[in-house]
């Protein structure tokens, strides 16, 4: 009897010592699943609970005379994570929201402000971390923020993003990470927020010239002043004597009347057209100080486009690859500035073949006044080169053709410095045939009567100014 007794005694603990393994797994696995569909994930503490309770299921086993305890402990557990997941899940919900103060445009490379306000509609603290969406090409400082939301409270932050490239990005949502009051559980959601941002080209270069322009001292970025052929007879308007004006355009009348030195200014030529060709294919990928060969003649053309609309011409652009891109007619007045910049801002080189004759044909069929069309591309190969050297010429008469041609630094360093090994050597004379190449294919372009501007993608800016400065003075147009 004794016997039996003892038996199922042994039995009963040997059920009883599988109950907390039972528990862990009856309760354990609906809440990993119910944490796993509402993105809310244990923290270490209670991974390090889960631990504890986990070598105390195993204790039972070698000694089922304390299953009663860890059993109690098991359900204590289970019912306190229950109760703090089910916290954290009602409270952030339906709960929270969010809203996003950022400017529509900026200028690459210039950091704009962005503010965030975060909203708690719930009745308990909420502490965890807030990271806003941000493009791959941004920077920002700081990544993100701390939050301590009160309840029924709002909280707003301010950082500054840093564009790396131009174009047109979305910003979609915000991400927030909350902790559990007891701090068992973290909880990710995401609040859509959609908010659209323009990086426009860095003008900063054309508030330094109309600076230097206001000054005389364009020659401090390269610009040089240009003597007009003949003389230009239209009276514009007075202004103040500046030390590079000629004596003999001094007002006296005005110069007595406002008892300082005063000069008349005549108006040259205008009411002139300028059309840029952006070649955005595969010629133009290239890379020079983290900028594209696109990226330094876009910069370089909307340069000269100030300048040109600033002398009272019409200026207009278009951008191909194997097609047509964005055209803008050529208009002037200030706003067209900005039409151009819109217009190119979010247009990238392509790895495809530029089609020449597409971009040529468009610019007959819209074009038909004579202007001075620019185009900027790069010469790689025999068929570009070929292509390049048949549609300038072919339309020169019809209008006065510009062609810029962009550098390789690499190549000229190579032949420049054959210095070191067999293998330098080597490089260098395929380096130095190539330029010699090069060289042909631009004398042919001028024998055509293409105007040049050859030079690397860095040092542009002032190059390309200055020969439309000089066409201006000479009359060309």
């Amino acid at each position: 009897m004794n016997d039996a007794l003892r038996q199922i005694t042994e039995g009963q603990f040997q059920a009883y010592s599988k109950l907390p393994w039972l528990m862990l797994v009856v309760f354990a696995v609906p809440l990993a699943i119910a944490a796993w569909r509402f993105r809310t994930y244990p923290t270490r503490l209670w991974i390090a609970v889960l631990t504890v309770a986990l070598i105390g299921s195993v204790w039972t086993v070698f000694s089922p005379d304390g299953f009663i305890w860890v059993a109690a402990l098991d359900w204590l557990l289970l019912i306190v994570a229950t109760v703090d997941f089910l916290s954290i899940y009602l409270a952030t919900n339906r709960g929270i929201d969010a809203t996003r103060d950022i400017a529509r445009s900026c200028s690459l490379g210039v950091p704009v402000e962005s503010h965030l306000t975060i909203e708690n509609r719930s009745g308990i603290t909420l502490v965890g971390h807030v990271r806003d969406d941000l493009p791959d090409e941004f920077q920002s400082k700081p990544d993100q923020h701390t939050l301590r939301l009160p309840p029924r409270g709002r909280v707003s932050f301010r950082r500054k993003l840093t564009p790396g490239r131009r174009g047109a990005f979305r910003l979609q949502h915000v991400s927030l990470r909350f902790f559990s009051p007891l701090r068992l559980w973290h909880r990710y959601i995401q609040i859509p927020l959609e908010s659209e941002l323009n990086v426009y080209p860095n003008m900063k270069q054309l508030s330094d010239y109309a600076l230097l322009a206001r000054t005389n001292r364009l020659s401090l970025i390269g610009v040089r002043r240009t003597r007009r052929i003949g003389q230009d007879s239209d009276f514009e308007r007075l202004r103040d004597y500046s030390r590079d004006d000629n004596f003999r355009h001094i007002d006296w009348r005005s110069t007595a009347r406002r008892n300082k030195l005063t000069v008349r200014q005549f108006q040259s030529d205008q009411s002139q057209r300028v059309i840029f060709l952006l070649d955005c294919g595969r010629m133009m990928t290239n890379t020079r100080d983290g900028y594209t060969l696109l990226d330094h003649a876009m910069n370089a053309a909307l340069m000269m486009a100030y300048v040109a609309l600033h002398q009272g011409d019409s200026v207009g652009m278009l951008c191909f690859s194997d097609s047509v891109h964005a055209y803008i007619p050529p208009h002037g007045g200030k706003s067209q500035m900005n039409r151009l910049i819109h217009a190119c801002f979010d247009q990238f080189p392509r790895m495809v073949e530029s089609r020449y004759d597409q971009a040529f044909l468009y610019l007959r069929n819209h074009c038909k006044r004579r202007s001075l069309v620019v185009l900027a591309t790069n010469i790689i190969d025999e068929v570009n080169a070929a292509a390049v050297t048949d549609y300038l010429g072919n339309i020169n008469g019809q209008h006065l053709p510009m062609g810029v041609i962009l550098r390789d630094r690499t190549l000229y360093d190579a032949a420049d410095h054959p210095d070191g090994d067999e293998m330098n050597l080597y490089r260098a004379a395929a380096a130095a045939d190539i330029l010699i190449w090069r060289d042909q294919v631009l004398k042919d372009l001028e024998h055509r009567g293409v105007l040049m501007v050859d030079t690397f993608p860095d040092e542009l800016t002032a190059p390309l100014v200055n020969q439309y400065l000089e066409i201006k003075a000479k009359h060309l147009l």
